[in-house]
């Protein structure tokens, strides 16, 4: 019998230590001041003037690329002084560039500016900023920045390059409509619940219509939908998401979605840390464990816990660790919540034995050694090996077999194997913590695997892959005449 124990919050990480305080100021109508006229002072000048601010520029030679930048700008006024920059030049000034190449006139300039209790940045100085600009990807008001602290700007283009890929131009006109809708969504009598279905609504048409310019019609169809949808976003939900096997580049986008909604998350041991980088910060995350060998929630008391928080108007995630409809009770979990009259829904994650596979390089249904793949788990209710598995499907030189959780039963399930028709040279791989950065993997037969796992003892959540799919991968073994153990 394991222990039993109560469900527990679980406290969010502290944020890690930043090189640089992410910031976005407003300099819609402030001034702002650029010392020199040369054609990195000119950028920052056109990246001001872009932002609302008016800029003086104080050069007495001011280059080509500046005075075009004053010609051309796309948004506040740029005024050249055909001068140095003096003391009183700074006065209700709210952010001030320099761009020097005399180390004593850089200092200068940011011993004014911090004077008057301006922020300054003097370009490729690190030692006169008070800020950095890094890259930007400009979808406006959609506005991404990217800082490497000034130690790799190049690298810092490339990742910019990477996301202007992946992020729309057409996002500019949503988060336009966002600005104009937000006070009329306000305004519109529905709840706080209700709203944030209508952002969800909003978010998820963007998505899907990225290249649409949202009007008029648009916000009243949202409204109505959001409406129509009325009851069901004032009362509490549930969703059982899986969390895949480890590896939280495995996460579904739809498993994302649901982690950003959430009020209430409810984890299991099983699931990966990092998954909750993933998750609203606001959300409350509990613990709710069960382990095979530890201290573990009962499940009547996750239930209860669950259906408590949903009928309060939560919107619970049930977080698995793998894909919550194999071996993850996702049947008892719905059942409960269908009896109560609770909103349910199921988001499939990548199981383990797909992980698994994925990590070895394995198709698990290879056309010349499988017909079918089938999913057995290690142990019933009772925690002893299942009664009615069926051996002769187990043997069958056609399948690929995963066995679930196999940990307390593991020399058992291939001592009965064997003896119920399992060639000892089916190849088999034996994988704990499955896709996650301690990894291990033990390739050998199903034979010899006791006498591996003897020498080589395994921990963490444990997978036993079955069959000739494996062939190739056991031939390759390293490590001991038929076993190979390594570390991912």
């Amino acid at each position: 019998m394991s222990a039993s124990r109560t469900p527990s919050e679980l406290r969010p990480p502290r944020m890690e230590r930043l090189a640089r305080l992410p910031l976005f100021f407003a300099m819609e109508g402030k001034r702002a001041l650029v010392g020199g006229g040369s054609a990195g002072a000119a950028w920052k000048a056109e990246l001001l003037s872009a932002a609302g601010a008016t800029v003086d520029v104080f050069a007495a030679d001011a280059g080509e690329e500046m005075r075009l930048a004053a010609a051309e700008a796309s948004g506040g006024q740029i005024v050249l002084h055909a001068r140095e920059w003096a003391e009183r030049d700074f006065a209700d000034v709210a952010i001030a560039v320099g761009a020097f190449e005399n180390e004593q006139e850089a200092a200068r300039f940011a011993s004014a500016a911090r004077a008057n209790g301006v922020p300054v940045n003097v370009v490729d100085k690190p030692a006169y900023c008070d800020f950095a600009f890094g890259s930007i990807v400009n979808r406006s008001p959609l506005v991404i920045g990217i800082s490497t602290d000034g130690a790799a700007p190049v690298f810092g283009q490339a990742i910019r390059a990477r996301i202007e890929a992946m992020v729309p131009r057409g996002f500019m006109h949503w988060v336009e409509a966002a600005k104009r809708w937000r006070s009329e969504v306000q305004a519109s009598g529905l709840s706080f619940a209700g709203r944030r279905r209508f952002w969800q609504l909003f978010t998820a048409r963007a998505v899907t219509e990225p290249n649409h310019k949202p009007g008029g019609e648009d916000f009243l169809d949202l409204i109505e939908r959001t409406r129509e949808e009325g009851a069901r976003a004032d009362k509490g939900s549930v969703t059982l998401v899986g969390a895949g096997p480890g590896d939280p580049e495995l996460l579904t986008l739809r498993a994302v979605r649901a982690l950003q909604s959430a009020d209430i998350i409810l984890i299991d041991d099983l699931v990966s840390p990092q998954i909750l980088d993933f998750a609203r910060r606001e959300a409350k995350k509990m613990l709710v464990g069960k382990t095979g060998r530890g201290p573990s929630c009962k499940q009547g008391e996750i239930n209860e816990l669950m259906l408590t928080l949903a009928r309060a108007g939560k919107r619970v995630v049930r977080l698995k660790g793998g894909d919550p409809l194999i071996f993850g009770r996702a049947g008892e979990e719905v059942a409960v919540c269908e009896q109560a009259g609770i909103p349910v829904e199921l988001v499939p994650g990548i199981s383990a034995a797909q992980g698994a596979a994925a990590r070895l390089g394995v198709s698990l249904t290879h056309r010349d050694h499988a017909r079918r793949v089938q999913f057995v788990t290690g142990h019933a209710k009772d925690g002893r090996l299942p009664a009615d598995i069926d051996w002769s499907s187990i043997a069958d030189p056609a399948a690929t077999t995963a066995v679930y959780m196999p940990g307390k039963t593991l020399a058992e399930f291939i001592a009965h194997a064997a003896t119920q028709g399992l060639a000892p040279e089916t190849p088999a791989v034996a994988v704990s913590n499955a896709t996650r950065s301690d990894e291990r993997v033990i390739r050998t037969t199903i034979g010899k695997l006791p006498e591996c796992l003897a020498s080589e003892p395994v921990s963490g959540p444990l997978l036993l892959l079955i069959g000739k799919v494996f062939i190739e991968k056991a031939d390759q073994a390293s490590v001991g005449p038929e076993t190979n153990v390594r570390s991912a």
